[in-house]
């Protein structure tokens, strides 16, 4: 339970435009942390400039089942900003919706889940895209926040990270990702951490 399957990652695609990405590997252990490596290092290998991130998720996807011998799986999100213009693409494969902060508050941006990576072959990823205005924010993160369990058996929920992130709106995106973390360590008190739990904070400037 020590060796994680949650990974993030953030590069340059090339001078202008900044990828991140999100993802959680299905199962535990190191089985589930070499997966991890996998996925990290093909995502970021065919993140090139020019090719749309539903490109870039179908031809992951279809290398990651060509190496499943596990039969895991991985929910992921990918997002790349342009510098220059705030234009967002953004790809989702069964990952959680992120937190989009404009006009004063966050709110989930509901945007539709595809498949999972490496559940199927020769599935079909469509791109989105939205634009940012300086000083929106993206807040993305993995089912350990909002799963996160307390001494009662309760979940965390959108709706308590709805009202911490908008509590803490204003501020920097480091100090949003800690606000997050120490109301749900308030939350979980001494019951046990079940899952990994993975943030990241982007603002667009």
């Amino acid at each position: 339970k020590e060796v994680g399957g949650d990974f993030y990652d953030f590069f340059m695609v090339d001078d202008r435009h900044l990828a991140v990405v999100m993802a959680d590997v299905s199962g535990k252990g190191v089985p589930a942390a070499l997966f991890m490596v996998i996925g990290k290092t093909l995502i970021k290998d065919h993140t090139q400039p020019g090719v749309s991130l539903g490109t870039v998720f179908s031809d992951v996807n279809n290398l990651l089942c060509a190496s499943n011998s596990e039969g895991m799986f991985i929910t992921a999100f990918e997002g790349v900003l342009d510098l220059v213009t705030g234009e967002f693409s953004y790809v989702n494969a069964g990952h959680e919706l992120p937190f989009l902060y404009r006009e004063g508050r966050f709110q989930a941006y509901k945007i539709k889940p595809g498949f999972v990576l490496a559940g199927m072959e020769d599935i079909h990823y469509s791109e989105g895209v939205l634009t940012l205005e300086p000083g929106d924010k993206i807040f993305q993160y993995t089912d350990g926040v909002t799963e996160a369990t307390n001494a009662h058996n309760e979940l965390y929920g959108m709706e308590r990270l709805d009202t911490v992130l908008n509590g803490n709106s204003q501020r920097l995106p480091d100090e949003i990702i800690d606000a997050v973390k120490e109301d749900i360590d308030s939350f979980v008190g001494d019951a046990s951490q079940f899952d990994d739990i993975t943030m990241l904070c982007l603002e667009y400037k």
